[in-house]
């Protein structure tokens, strides 16, 4: 799976005007599955994101993770990252899951980040979202977990 994470002050998603996941202070993560992705490799993503330590300490020194800050977690599903811009001036996609596949590894991320972390929220799976954020930092760190 690969992810983009963005530490933020606050975060939110829109779609068609109403908002429908929102956090203060924490990580968004934009997320998109690859084929050979399984359940287990969502798993690994979000363990490995809850104990990130991308949070300053009392030296302001980045040491502390977002389970240790109490942070939200905004994750929202964006098949771009899988573009593949070496070809032309119109970037492939074909790297990313079919969109089954990535509806299924998508909520299974959610279901299992909510049964470890009381503060996830989340976009809507291949709609037309805005995003909005203030990115704290700026933090932005790209991830890729594998099997």
């Amino acid at each position: 799976m690969i992810a983009l994470l963005q530490r933020v002050r606050e975060a939110r998603v829109e779609v068609d005007g109403r908002i429908v996941g929102q956090i203060g202070q924490g990580l968004l993560m934009l997320v998109c599955a690859e084929p050979a992705d399984t359940g287990a490799t969502a798993e690994k993503l979000v363990a490995k994101v809850l104990k990130l330590r991308v949070f300053g300490d009392a030296a302001a020194k980045m040491n502390r993770s977002l389970q240790d800050v109490a942070g939200g977690l905004l994750i929202v599903s964006q098949f771009t990252l899988a573009a593949d811009t070496g070809g032309g001036n119109r970037p492939s996609f074909s790297g990313a899951a079919p969109a089954e596949l990535g509806r299924r590894l998508y909520e299974h991320t959610l279901a299992f980040a909510r049964a470890q972390h009381p503060i996830v929220a989340n976009g809507e799976f291949g709609a037309d979202m805005q995003v909005h954020l203030v990115n704290d930092g700026p933090v932005t760190i790209p991830m890729r977990v594998n099997l």
